[in-house]
Order: structure tokens, then C-alpha cells, then sequence
């Protein structure tokens, strides 16, 4: 008898880690836009950018999924964050040091990067201009090669921020504050 009721409680134990294992794997699936860093370091300045990157998947990105002439989270879910360790130069503007989310508006020919003080926000929903606090404008560019995910990056000298999607590049000069 006890024997009987050892192996029911073990069968139904193996049953339950069974059923939990299957959904622990059914929770790990890659998400469509999931989350990356940006970084580089100039001397004793670090700069990260978190963000998702959203995929192309065979849809028209600029003027069609991210309309031009609108505010855009600069890529997929939570708005994207930027955080300085010191004060930088931003296309000839200067960023204090601190954490910020970023957001932009494109346009064909040049994107508006939003440096914004708000933080922990999804998307670009509740965007209030009057928290920006710097705007650069920076011209775009043809890309060489198409690129499926959206992508932020800094050059191997980390004095330029490059965000690139589909066939079209941004790229925004960067330098530690003097």
C-alpha cells in the first residue's frame, strides 16, 4: 500500500515538473524585437544605449511603418535610453552627464534626435516635448548593405553614434565635453 502511494506521489511529481518544463520552455522563445546595448568609452566618459530592435520582415520601414514627420521611439517596446557618465558634445550641443530616453523624428532626407528627460517610458505614447532636453538634427545617408534589425552603434573610435535600418543611416558625431 504504502509502495502504491510512493509511486502515485512520484508519478504525479514527474507529471507537474513536466508540465512546468514545458512551459518554462514555451516562455523562452526569442522575442520579435528583442533588447540590445550600444556602448563605447571616450577616456573616463561611458556612454550606453538600451533598445530593441524591431526587424524589417519584408514591410516598408521609413514612410511606412515609421512615418515620416513623426515622433518615433527609436526602435521597438520601451522607449530607448541613453546614459552618459560625463558630459558630451552631441553634434555640436552639449548633453549633460545623467540618463535620458531617446526618440526621433525622420524625415528623408535628415532625422530630429530627441534627448528627453522622462524615463521608463513604452514607446513614444505619453512624449511630452516640453521634457526634451536637447535636439540635433543629422542627415541621412544610404546605407551599403541592407540591415534587417534595426541597429545602434558607435564607430571603433567612439566618436560617432550610428543608427541604421532597412537601407537608410544616421550618423551622429560624438565627443566627451571639454
Amino acid at each position: 500500500m504504502k509502495r502504491n502511494i510512493f509511486y502515485t506521489l512520484f508519478t504525479i511529481a514527474l507529471c507537474f515538473l513536466l508540465v512546468q518544463t514545458s512551459f518554462a520552455q514555451k516562455e523562452l522563445k526569442p522575442k520579435p524585437s528583442p533588447m540590445s546595448v550600444a556602448a563605447m568609452k571616450q577616456g573616463d566618459a561611458y556612454v550606453k544605449v538600451v533598445y530593441s530592435r524591431p526587424h524589417k520582415r519584408d514591410r516598408k520601414v521609413f514612410g511606412g511603418l515609421v512615418p515620416y514627420g513623426e515622433v518615433w521611439r527609436l526602435g521597438a517596446n520601451e522607449a530607448t535610453e541613453i546614459t552618459l557618465t560625463e558630459d558630451l558634445i552631441i553634434a555640436g550641443k552639449k548633453l549633460e552627464a545623467g540618463t535620458y530616453s531617446m526618440f526621433a523624428i525622420p524625415e528623408e532626407d535628415k532625422w530630429t534626435v530627441i534627448f528627453n528627460e522622462a524615463l521608463g517610458e513604452w514607446g513614444h505614447y505619453n512624449y511630452k516635448e516640453d521634457q526634451d532636453v536637447l535636439r540635433v538634427d543629422a542627415p541621412t545617408s544610404e546605407t551599403e548593405e541592407s540591415y534587417e534589425p534595426f541597429t545602434i552603434m558607435f564607430n571603433e573610435a567612439g566618436t560617432e553614434m550610428i543608427m541604421a535600418w532597412e537601407d537608410t543611416k544616421v550618423v551622429v558625431p560624438v565627443s566627451v565635453s571639454a
